[in-house]
């Protein structure tokens, strides 16, 4: 069923191209320590896995024998976008499965192309005769910048050569490269057992830079909490130069999302993972003592005694590891919990200020009121003026039927004339037309200003009103809202420090 399977998601999957390297380590009965690392190409991928060539076992002229060794084909800093997607493989599909059938290779791991975070599996395979002990171990991620990112580790460790197989592929930010050359080279003499080099991923995913992380995330936070709730516990340099509640609400989310970086639980879940797998080598190799199916060389005293420290030393750091985590785990959550409170506070501050929108929209809309009722007082006052000129005019119509003759031939009894004048003549009385009018015009203008000043004194008033009334209202509501959530004093904590 496995071989069926295996060789179907092979096939199913698309095949892109990365550089390969090998890496061999062999310790020898002697204390001393074969390492050689170098480029792969194509030519030599087959005598690599059939150990020809080149890649034949070194021989000592002294006699010494090969103890403990590790054969690796590395990927390391893969650069192909696609190296890391789901149903994607570095190689030929013949290539791969003469890899993984060659190594002793776990077939599930091409089923786990499309895992993501921290993923550790372990188990014996079903050889009795030669049993071997398969590691799955990898983490991948969502793209960045049009790039996948990830590593992944497959191993196989042969209980009776004591030799561990695999394949190890990883892009630029996994820092692979530098985690061979430097820390797996400098636990050469461990290689005997095969978390090794899973110990040595782990512990550089979970290295300082882990806690720096949360340190600056919590730094961070406080100067959140300065902006939004006055906490005074940072330096006057580091405060925000203004208080924008859009980079508030960006910035209370960045924070957020820095603190759930690298979620301590999946990686307690990995270790308990790992402890399983450390459990089953362990019994497995003692079963196998136990049967006399292992080298004389492997039931050596010293090297049972070296073997067993190095493995109550992985587990102590596994041990330490977990500590780790669970402290980690704390102080996110403390965080996280106070990242809900910053963003509640936020939240009310936006609706104080939509409080004082709305003030403000009552504000204006009140005005334009006012204004409507002045624009109907302007249409009454010239209604007024209408009514006033109105004696006027009636004055104007009465008079020019007295004062006024133009009829041909007319007497009008006014003229200044006797005789049969036939011209056109004005009384001598016209001034008293003017004397009346005019007067009568400036009275009326002169109240009609007058009404008009008094009028503008009264608009002011009741907008002053308005501008002074709103503000004490919004003054009530806010201190009202801030009274119930913190009081009116902001908070400083160097006084819990003197309790």
């Amino acid at each position: 069923m496995d071989d069926y399977f295996f060789e179907n998601h092979v096939r199913s999957c698309k095949e892109i191209s990365e550089n390969s390297s090998f890496l061999e380590i062999y310790n020898f009965s002697n204390g001393e320590v074969y390492y050689d690392k170098g480029a792969l190409p194509m030519s030599e991928f087959q005598n690599f896995l059939e150990r020809k060539g080149v890649f034949e076992p070194p021989k000592k002229k002294d006699g010494a024998s090969i103890v403990s060794g590790m054969r690796l084909i590395l990927q390391l800093g893969a650069q192909h976008p696609e190296t890391f997607t789901a149903n994607y493989i570095s190689y030929t599909h013949n290539e791969y499965i003469a890899m993984v059938r060659k190594l002793s290779l776990p077939f599930r791991a091409i089923e786990g192309t499309s895992i993501v975070g921290p993923f550790f599996w372990a188990a014996l395979d079903q050889d009795d005769a030669n049993p071997h002990l398969q590691i799955i171990f990898r983490k991948s991620d969502v793209r960045k910048k049009g790039l996948t990112r990830g590593w992944e580790l497959m191993l196989s460790h042969n209980f009776r050569s004591a030799i561990t197989t695999g394949y190890a592929k990883g892009t630029e930010s996994s820092q692979l490269e530098k985690i061979v050359d430097q820390h797996l080279r400098a636990c050469a003499r461990h290689i005997a057992h095969p978390l090794i080099f899973p110990t040595i991923l782990l512990g550089h995913d979970l290295d300082s830079t882990m806690d720096d992380k949360q340190r600056k995330a919590r730094h961070w936070l406080r100067r959140l909490e300065h902006a939004i709730t006055d906490r005074n516990e940072i330096d006057a340099s580091e405060r925000y130069s203004n208080f924008d509640l859009d980079e508030m609400n960006r910035e209370l989310v960045e924070c957020h999302s820095q603190v759930l970086w690298k979620r301590p639980q999946a990686y307690v879940d990995t270790l308990d993972e790992i402890e399983k797998a450390m459990t089953k080598f362990r019994d497995a190799r003692e079963r196998l003592l136990r049967d006399g199916q292992l080298f004389a060389h492997l039931g050596d005293p010293a090297t049972e005694v070296a073997l067993d420290k190095l493995h109550r030393s992985m587990l102590s750091r596994f041990d330490f590891f977990r500590q780790k985590l669970k402290g980690i785990r704390h102080y996110a959550h403390t965080t996280i919990s106070r990242l809900d409170i910053q963003r509640g506070a936020l939240y009310n501050i936006i609706a104080q200020k939509e409080s004082k929108l709305n003030l403000e929209m009552a504000q204006h809309q009140r005005l334009l009121a006012l204004a409507s009722k002045r624009d109907n007082q302007s249409m009454k006052a010239l209604s007024i003026v209408g009514a006033v000129f109105l004696p006027a005019t009636y004055l104007a119509s009465l008079f020019s039927m007295t004062f006024f003759n133009f009829q041909v031939g007319g007497n009008g009894g006014g003229g200044s004339g006797g005789g049969d004048d036939d011209s056109p003549s004005v009384a001598p009385t016209l001034w008293i037309y003017f004397a009346i009018t005019i007067p009568l015009t400036l009275v009326v203008l002169a109240a009609l200003f007058w009404w008009d000043r008094t009028r503008e004194k009264k608009f002011a008033a009741e907008e002053a009103e308005v501008s002074t009334t709103l503000p004490d209202l919004e003054r009530r509501v806010v201190t009202s809202l801030r009274e119930k959530r913190t009081g009116l004093n902001s908070m400083d904590t160097k006084r819990w420090d003197s309790i």
